[in-house]
Order: C-alpha cells, then sequence, then structure tokens
C-alpha cells in the first residue's frame, strides 16, 4: 500500500490529497496505511477502489492486508473443495464487505476476529 501511495506521489506527481481523490480512499485513512495502522480493516470496496486507480493487483492489496485472496466475497472457488474454514472466512468476507451490513456489525466483526487472533491459548496439562 505505502509503495503504491509512494509511486503514485513521486510518478504522477499527486499529493496525498490527490490520491484520496483518485482512489475514494480519506486522506486520514491513507495516512493510517502509510503509518502502517491496520486497526480497523478497511472496506473491501475502498481497497477495491484503490487498487484499480493506482493499478496495483487487488491479490497483492488482500495479501498485504492479510485478507485470504482478493476474489469477490462470496465467489466460490471452484478449483478445490471448499472446507469449512473457508467458508466461515467467505460468510465473513461477505458480511464485511457487504454496503448493507451497518457499521456497528461490521466493528462488532472485526473486534472479535482481532480478538480471537491476538489472545492467548491455554494448553492443558
Amino acid at each position: 500500500m505505502r509503495r503504491a501511495i509512494d509511486d503514485a506521489k513521486s510518478e504522477r506527481g499527486w499529493t496525498v490529497s490527490d490520491v484520496a481523490g483518485h482512489t475514494g480512499v480519506g486522506r486520514s485513512t491513507l495516512f493510517r496505511w502509510l503509518a502502517g495502522d491496520w486497526q480497523d480493516y478497511p472496506e473491501l470496496a475502498k481497497v477495491r477502489g484503490f487498487c484499480t486507480a493506482l493499478d496495483v493487483p487487488v491479490g497483492v492489496a488482500f495479501r498485504a492486508l492479510g485478507l485470504p485472496d482478493g476474489e469477490q466475497p462470496g465467489t466460490p472457488r471452484r478449483d478445490r473443495i471448499e472446507s469449512p474454514v473457508d467458508a466461515d472466512l467467505r460468510v465473513i468476507m461477505t458480511r464485511l464487505g457487504d454496503p448493507g451490513v451497518p457499521p456497528e456489525e461490521k466493528k462488532l466483526i472485526r473486534d472479535m476476529l482481532r480478538y480471537l487472533a491476538h489472545r492467548q491459548v491455554r494448553r492443558a496439562g
């Protein structure tokens, strides 16, 4: 993300405000991305708009964000059998990418994922 923003600034002569205007991503979000702040996952539509405007492959951006892949949320993968974990991730990604899902619910999903990712697992024995 940082490289794409830096390239836009150096190769196109854009300011951060220009990048924001062309990508649909707010200046404050861009500054957070530049600082490496991924506290809240960005809206998938914003990531796609960013990628389209700056000619960045969507899959690259999704991997940089730690997301499973750059596929459209809810699109089944036909090249392999979907595991239960993949099915769960697909549902989660669909909810996060759905503009009809209230922001409060998206925040709850992100908070729960963050909690699960960082919790300490106690081992028996």
